[in-house]
């Protein structure tokens, strides 16, 4: 088959697809039908493989379709019209068929729909800034002003943390920041949705240990400071320390500044305290050496005293220490239906398991679309393992995942099933109540873990039973199930004036395998591109800048491919305002150099250096 009939076959598809899928054009709103169109014509372009014939188009000099995505009927119809030149015949599509997305308005589409979704693009810098806040934002106002002053479009505010009071707080900075700057910043809000979690583990041992701060030959350069306090009337420590003990409090009464005080820690090993200072209720000491407390230890004065009974006081209560389920290759682990507290596994005298670790699921409903021979990832996928074995009450698990020691398992880490066909609503009761907050307050809502069309209408009808100002949707796709629903929930979604998607890349990591990331992110761009639907790049953008003060060199890249979105979006962190400032620079250096999947030819001055 000659190139032109190739192509010609591909726009028959192209133009029949589209007919066949007409009531859905009308279905979505006026400003989405030319778009709507674009998708269906891009969805059936790319269900054929296009390679050889781009060898052949980029052989003529031709187009070779790659950069079709805002203008697909627009690009195969001005190729044909180049190959029929080469044959010396005119050809001009039917009128019916004429493409009504051009190379011009295209992109002119994309770009006033992203100005509807986030708001006009500041001077010098098309791609927007989106910053989730920090609890803090709440009552530092200073931290909101300084965000908005370096460069942030659009205040993200995460409905799993905080409250509702809260979250007003936040708004309320903000538009206060935004009177003082002369800038205006879209809110939105990020619907928590049913995030499948861990259990609680049953509490540690009650053990806490001081320890001074040590040089490297292992001399001691700073004591350990431990405020002593009453157990009936308890008092704040007088300067920083290292941790608190609950002590009675007549015993703490006939302390005095330079007492030493001896015992044996939890190790059998012979300790002492040193008084530094004595208030009412409170007694300041240090150790030089590291120790081991636990609840009921004695502690001995060694000065001495009328009464030498009252010598010895006894440490009270202190917290028990985080739980945690050690795991490595080979291991079971059993996932209960209920939210008892687990516990690690037990083990014989030779280190044979006795019992395997088990804890429970937050959603328990899930079980019931779990089939063995399914995978199954926790902690953001750093621990993975299979379905062995399901039961009425529980699922047993074996851990597949190598690492070189034992990764640790701890309560209230995610739960993925990529493999899982799960039968859960994108909204749960919380988020349902939420919404009543998100109308009044919020320009656009986040639907997280959006997996389906139904997910979408569900959001959509929940919102126009609260009447009055309607946010716009965003769908975050950050499951398998999600990104293969796409163009469904694009379509559904585009019955709105306004909507986007972002790509959360933590979870879709983990549900399509993180070597599979770098190319589903990309179809995702290339598809909203085609529905004129603005993109948000998310999840770990210069977190460690945000995290630490300074970014990795992978961290520079990822941003500026952030680039090839409408916006890109950071979390928080201690120096986020300075990440912003670095992001707004990567932005807008990129611009002179990419456009979407274009590169832009400007003059380079390393094209001079031969010159001279």
């Amino acid at each position: 088959m000659t190139v032109l009939r190739k192509l010609k076959a591909i726009r028959t598809d192209m133009i029949t697809g589209s007919a066949k899928s007409q009531l859905r054009i009308e279905d979505v709103h006026l400003n989405y039908q030319a778009s709507a169109r674009n998708l269906l014509h891009y969805l059936a372009l790319r269900r054929h493989d296009l390679r050889p014939l781009q060898i052949q188009l980029a052989t003529l000099g031709l187009s070779s379709l790659g950069r079709a995505e805002s203008h697909v009927l627009a690009t195969v119809d001005a190729v044909l019209v180049v190959l029929h030149g080469l044959l010396n015949r005119a050809w001009q599509p039917p009128l019916q068929e004429f493409a009504i997305v051009d190379f011009a308005n295209g992109e002119q589409l994309l770009a006033e729909h992203t100005d509807v979704l986030l708001g006009t693009a500041p001077k010098g810098r098309t791609v927007r800034i989106m910053v989730t806040m920090p609890s803090e934002a709440a009552d530092d106002y200073s931290l909101v002003h300084n965000l908005l002053k370096q460069g942030m479009d659009c205040m993200r505010i995460n409905c799993a943390h905080d409250d509702a009071a809260t979250w007003l707080r936040m708004i309320k900075h903000l538009r206060k920041a935004e009177r003082s700057l002369g800038k205006s910043c879209r809110v939105v809000m990020d619907l928590g949705g049913p995030k499948l979690r861990t259990g609680p583990l049953e509490p540690g041992p009650a053990v806490l240990r001081i320890k001074p701060r040590r040089d490297v030959y292992g001399r001691v350069t700073e004591p350990a400071r431990v405020w002593l306090t009453s157990d009936t009337s308890p008092q704040p420590p007088p300067s920083s320390v290292s941790t608190c003990l609950f002590m009675p409090s007549a015993w703490l009464a006939l302390l005095r500044i330079g007492d030493r005080i001896t015992f044996i820690d939890a190790r059998d090993s012979n300790r002492a305290f040193n008084v530094l200072d004595v208030i009412e209720h409170g007694c300041l000491v240090e150790a030089t050496k590291t120790a081991y407390i636990v609840p009921g230890m004695i502690l001995h004065r060694e000065r001495d005293i009328d009464k030498p009974e009252d010598q010895d006081g006894r440490v009270g209560e202190l917290p028990p220490l985080e739980n945690v389920i050690s795991l490595q290759q080979g291991d079971m682990l059993i996932l209960t239906r209920n939210l008892k507290p687990g516990r690690p596994a037990t083990y014989d005298k030779n280190g044979k398991t006795l019992t395997p670790a088990v804890i429970g699921c937050s959603i328990p409903q899930v079980f019931d679309d779990v089939r063995a021979g399914e995978s199954i990832w926790f902690d953001d996928g750093k621990i993975g393992g299979v379905v062995e074995k399901l039961e009425q009450t529980q699922v047993f698990i074996k851990i597949t995942q190598e690492h070189l020691k034992p990764v640790k398992l701890r309560a209230d880490k995610g739960i993925n099933l990529p493999e899982s066909n799960l039968r859960l609503a994108a909204m749960t009761a919380k988020d349902i109540e939420d919404l009543s907050f998100v109308v009044k307050h919020a320009d656009v809502v986040e639907l997280s873990f959006a997996n389906t069309a139904q997910d979408v209408e569900s959001l959509q009808q929940h919102l126009l039973s609260l009447g009055g100002r309607q946010p716009a949707i965003v769908l975050k796709i950050e499951t398998r199930r999600g990104f293969e629903n796409l163009p469904d929930m694009l379509l559904t979604a585009m019955r709105a004036p306004s909507c986007g998607v972002m790509i959360a890349r933590g979870d879709l990591a983990v549900e399509c395998g993180f070597e599979r990331l770098a190319e589903v992110q990309e179809e995702i761009l290339w598809v909203c591109e085609a529905a004129h639907v603005p993109v948000i790049w998310a999840t770990q953008v210069l977190e460690t800048l945000a995290q630490e003060g300074m970014p990795s060199r992978a961290e520079i890249t990822d941003a500026a491919m952030g680039r090839r979105a409408e916006c890109v979006m950071l979390n928080k962190g201690p120096y986020v305002v300075s990440a912003v400032r670095v992001l707004d620079d990567i932005l807008r250096r990129m611009q002179e150099h990419q456009t979407k999947k274009r590169s832009k030819l400007r003059k380079l001055r390393l094209a001079h250096v031969l010159d001279h």
